[in-house]
């Protein structure tokens, strides 16, 4: 009964979002009811006990992603005259080469700065760069997958590499600072460049035939800025607990299997955290080849769909980017870099 509710929540949690309008606006209570019933279906049929532990984690640890959204929101929106100035002066400079520097800039800082930062800083130049809709939906998906794939270089850039650096630290690898940025470097340095030049080419088709659409209210907009926070917050939880729930299904099916099934697999973690897909999938008993076929697919993966990764959270509700507007873009360009790490590796 345990693995039948959670293949119901999983199909649920992939399809409902692009077959119902309601459920894509109001992705967050979605994915937080859905998580909920994944907790539920984990304690019932999983007969798994109550984690106290757990649930003070889900309630703290959205808490500083949250916040941070709801500091540079109020931020951003006090300055944002300054700020639009800014991002217009940046395009004039830059020309053509404004979203090759900016998608590149980002993807590599990303992992000093953590993805929490570079995507903040992200939408609110997008938000305010002069190319259509459209455009500026293809232009985030982009860039959230360059400050994915750049974050994933270093332990402090998102949760997934501080976990898997954390589980690897001891023998036989003894992993540290530098352990994922020698494992991954080549792959990721050359997938952001690629995410750079395709970023010149949706800039300039924004550019053809523009017009200038209306920008909200100044009172509708602070507003949003609370919601958002808010939004983010509920997100989260919501991913937390379905990662949760699915935990001892992908420890006792999934973790056991060959680097090349779990390479495609891990596509799953589109709509789960990755994350929680790093922790329960990857450890010191695995050869450096099936971490690094593992990674490589959690990263582009994570890029796929909106709960894939913390950017594309942030990214979409700043920007009020739909579920199937998302798709459209995020799941051609990942499938192309699996193709291509997956052609490199195997």
């Amino acid at each position: 009964m345990y693995l039948i509710l959670l293949a119901i929540i999983f199909f649920l949690v992939l399809f409902l979002p692009f077959l119902n309008k309601r459920v894509e606006k109001n992705l967050e209570a979605f994915f937080l009811i859905m998580g909920f019933f994944s907790i539920f279906n984990l304690l019932i049929f999983g007969k798994e006990s109550l984690n106290i532990q757990f649930a003070i984690h889900c309630l703290k640890e959205p808490m500083i992603i949250s916040l941070a959204c709801l500091i540079s929101g109020l931020l951003f929106h006090h300055f944002q005259s300054i700020i639009k100035n800014f991002v217009f002066a940046l395009e004039r400079r830059g020309g053509i080469l404004f979203p090759f520097i900016l998608i590149v800039f980002l993807g590599a800082i990303s992992s000093i700065i953590t993805a929490i930062i570079a995507s903040l800083i992200l939408v609110e130049v997008i938000y305010d760069l002069s190319i259509k809709r459209n455009e500026k939906i293809a232009f985030c998906v982009i860039s959230c997958f360059s400050i994915g794939f750049g974050a994933a270089l270093t332990p402090i850039g998102e949760p997934l590499s501080t976990i898997l650096v954390s589980k690897l630290k001891g023998a036989p690898y003894n992993a540290g600072f530098f352990f994922l940025f020698n494992l991954l470097s080549t792959y990721i340095l050359g997938g952001i460049i690629l995410l750079g030049i395709l970023g010149i080419f949706i800039y300039k088709r924004g550019k053809t035939g523009l017009e200038i659409e209306k920008k909200e209210e100044e009172k509708k907009e602070i507003r949003k800025v609370f919601i958002r926070a808010g939004k983010v917050y509920i997100f989260i939880i919501g991913l937390l607990c379905l990662g949760e729930g699915f935990s001892p299904f992908i420890n006792l099916y999934v973790a056991g299997l060959s680097p090349f099934i779990l390479y495609f697999l891990n596509i799953s973690s589109s709509i789960l955290d990755n994350a929680t897909l790093t922790a329960c999938e990857i450890g010191p008993h695995m050869s450096l080849f099936q971490i690094k076929a593992s990674l490589l697919s959690l990263v582009v993966s994570g890029g796929m769909l909106i709960p894939g990764n913390i950017p594309n959270i942030i990214s979409a509700e700043r920007l009020e980017i739909g579920m199937k507007e998302w798709a459209k873009i995020g799941i051609p360009i990942g499938l192309i870099f699996l193709i291509i790490f997956f052609g490199l590796l195997f």
